[in-house]
């Protein structure tokens, strides 16, 4: 992976590494430290990020990638605002079933506004607003995450380029100023419910996200799937 000459690296550095058999297949999990300046305690966010690899990623072209950022309500909770955990489980699913690929999770709850924000976000989307204007009322950016970490991930692992799971454009723009090479962009699939697939046409209405508007109207209706969003 080329590195664009004015981008800097925090340092990254492995911390932990083992294989780890999950219902998808056996994944390595490596256990990144991205900089400790990285880390806004104001937010709560962590330094620490992982990688989920299958195969033999060195020097390989075209691998299947999702760049996933941590969503505790919907990953651990549960929560039917947003289709994250159906999202991370389908990644790892497809990369299962190629032999090859990396999730890379990036700490970064709440589009990197941290978990306190989001949920204040969350009281104001009980009240009528939507995900982006429950930000603005608070002061926040629409999207606050950073893609520096993922970057450097997948340039110690010597992944040559990636096929990008998203339906986000600025994701593929944002990795590709940081010197990733995107071969592709492939949708991500999730069966979103009611309360998901309003917080995704948002998404696709004000955030641009490449969502189908009429799928998405019946999804809300509980009729069929529809391709999700991008994590919180």
């Amino acid at each position: 992976m080329h590195v664009p000459e004015g981008v800097i690296r925090p340092q990254l550095e492995v911390i932990a590494r083992a294989p780890v058999p999950t219902h998808f297949g056996t994944f390595e999990m490596y256990v990144f430290r991205w900089g400790q300046a990285a880390a806004d305690p104001r937010k709560g966010l962590s330094p620490d990020h992982v990688a989920l690899v299958m195969g033999e990623l060195r020097g390989a072209r075209d691998v299947l990638a999702r760049v996933h950022s941590e969503c505790l309500t919907s990953e651990v909770f549960g929560s039917l605002k947003c289709d994250c955990r159906d999202q991370l489980e389908a990644a790892q699913r497809d990369i299962a079933d190629r032999g090859q690929g990396v999730v890379l999770y990036l700490r970064q709850e709440g589009r990197g506004i941290g978990l306190a924000n989001k949920i204040r976000a969350y009281e104001l989307q009980s009240a009528g607003a939507d995900t982006v204007d429950a930000n603005r009322l608070l002061g926040l950016p629409d999207d606050a995450r950073d893609y520096g970490a993922a970057a450097a991930m997948l340039d110690h692992l010597g992944v040559a380029s990636v096929r990008l799971l998203t339906n986000n454009p600025d994701k593929v723009g944002a990795l590709r100023r940081l010197g990733v090479e995107v071969s592709a962009r492939e949708p991500s699939i999730t069966q979103p419910s009611e309360l998901a697939a309003l917080y995704l046409e948002t998404k696709r209405r004000r955030m641009g996200h490449q969502l189908p508007a009429l799928a998405l109207e019946h999804a809300a209706a509980g009729a069929f799937c529809v391709p999700g969003g991008d994590a919180e």
